[in-house]
């Protein structure tokens, strides 16, 4: 029997994902654990591995595709000793589909009214061209809106079968032909409400003097992710100044002495938001009760500090974790780092190396900035926003000195920590960095 290879759900929160690539073609043979395509996430490109054995008998979702639901089928494999033409043939079973879609018609009687859900049925029809929400495009046509950075689900297709063709995409550079935006997320998803349509903000500007680029996937990730958190998590904020001069000195000392390599350079180097992280870790290890994560039945006290480094990466960012950061050397976390930085502007973490943590860091100190506040991103209970370091002048025992500063500010879900304890978290934080040898104790 025809085996049907199904759209993987690559991380708890996947609904979707652009078949970007695929790495073996109609007739190969394959093998469990071979690598057989790449899929696009709104975050990562993942590789996906075939669990059985057979011969790929019919592609069903070209490469390029996007916005391809979890659990479709993508591709039908021909088991050892069937034919591979009858198996390409054969209609994909529906006994494939997860159990959820067959209990979907008994859960029909309990949704909202059809008026109300009427813009959400609407609203995959405005991102797809076909079946599925699989938008059917040219290769052209893909290299083209990749190129001008064009979500190509978002261009209205005018070729044979509403299929996108390099014309549209290119109309679609000046704002023609493109689709509005789905009327809602997707269930589950936190809803924004914008205070102006799309139209009425539009209204406001000339026609031809603006470009529309369409949001892509990690966007409207973004989006919802903190809009929620901004609308259902209560914040406040606790800034701190910290003198980082023993730290600077420590990094110098620490970075001259790195060893070097067969090339001659060095094995590491340290960097300020390396401290930051471990300082975090530690603190945190200090204040128990700040290192945990809010949930409606309890508080989930965590053992570890599990860091999140938010990274800029194009369209958007990431914070990719320092796990149990607290037991790990300087060093170490400067070259994972590193790693998790490259990999995470090529897209290729994996969902475990980015999902969860206990806290987050986000340091704008590189662009000059000297004071931010962040936005916590759940399930954290608090985010380090790190400012610029610099030379200031400061009063000690009545006289004017200058010393290297750094603003921090930490941002707490007051739900889970109470002021007075925010500030304690935020005054160990302050006393390691101020102090890096408390660091190793």
């Amino acid at each position: 029997m025809p085996i049907n290879i199904l759209m993987p759900a690559l991380s708890p929160t996947m609904e979707k994902g652009s078949l970007a690539k695929w790495l073996k073609k109609e007739g190969d043979k394959v093998k469990s654990g071979d690598v057989i395509a790449e899929i696009e996430t709104d975050k990562a490109t993942m590789e996906v591995e075939a669990i059985d054995e057979g011969t790929i008998a019919k592609i069903l979702v070209p490469e390029g595709t996007q916005d391809v639901p979890v659990n479709d089928v993508i591709a039908v494999l021909a088991g050892e000793g069937e034919d591979v033409k009858a198996a390409g043939a054969a209609k994909p079973s529906a006994s494939a589909a997860p159990p959820k879609a067959a209990e979907a018609p008994a859960a029909a009687p309990k949704a909202a009214p059809p008026a109300a859900a009427a813009p959400q049925a609407a609203a995959p029809a405005a991102q797809s061209n076909g079946h599925g929400g699989r938008v059917f495009s040219s290769p052209l046509a893909r290299r083209i809106a990749k190129e001008a950075g064009i979500d190509v689900g978002m261009v209205t297709g005018t070729g044979p079968h509403g299929r996108v063709v390099a014309r549209d995409v290119e109309q679609a550079k000046s704002g023609k032909g493109l689709k509005a935006p789905a009327a809602a997320p997707s269930a589950g998803a936190p809803s924004i409400a914008p205070t102006m349509s799309d139209k009425q903000i539009l209204s406001l500007f000339e026609p031809g003097s603006y470009d529309i680029v369409p949001h892509d996937g990690m966007r409207r990730t973004i989006a919802q992710r903190l809009t929620a958190s901004i609308q259902n998590v209560p914040h406040f904020f606790l800034t701190i100044d910290c003198d980082i001069g023993k730290l600077m000195a420590a990094r110098e000392e620490i970075n001259a002495a790195a060893p070097k390599d067969k090339e001659k350079k060095p094995l590491y180097k340290i960097s300020v938001n390396d401290f930051v992280i471990k300082a975090m870790a530690v603190a945190l290890q200090k204040i128990p009760n700040c290192n945990v994560s809010w949930t409606e039945s309890g508080m989930v006290k965590h053992h570890h500090s599990d860091v999140g480094v938010a990274v800029a990466m194009p369209g958007g960012l990431i914070t990719p974790i320092i796990r149990k950061a607290e037991t790990k050397t300087l060093s170490t976390i400067s070259n994972e780092m590193k790693d998790f930085a490259a990999r995470a502007r090529s897209r290729k973490l994996k969902p475990e190396e980015y999902q969860g943590g206990t806290t987050a860091v986000s340091n704008l100190g590189m662009y000059g900035i000297s004071h931010f506040t962040a936005v916590i991103n759940p399930p954290h209970a608090t985010i380090l926003a790190v400012g610029t370091s610099e030379e200031r002048p400061v009063v000690r025992g009545g006289k004017i000195e200058i010393a290297h500063m750094m603003s921090v500010t930490l941002s707490c879900d007051h739900r889970a920590i109470d002021g007075a304890l925010g500030a304690e978290l935020i005054g160990a934080f302050k006393q390691l960095i101020e102090n890096p040898v408390m660091m190793m104790v």
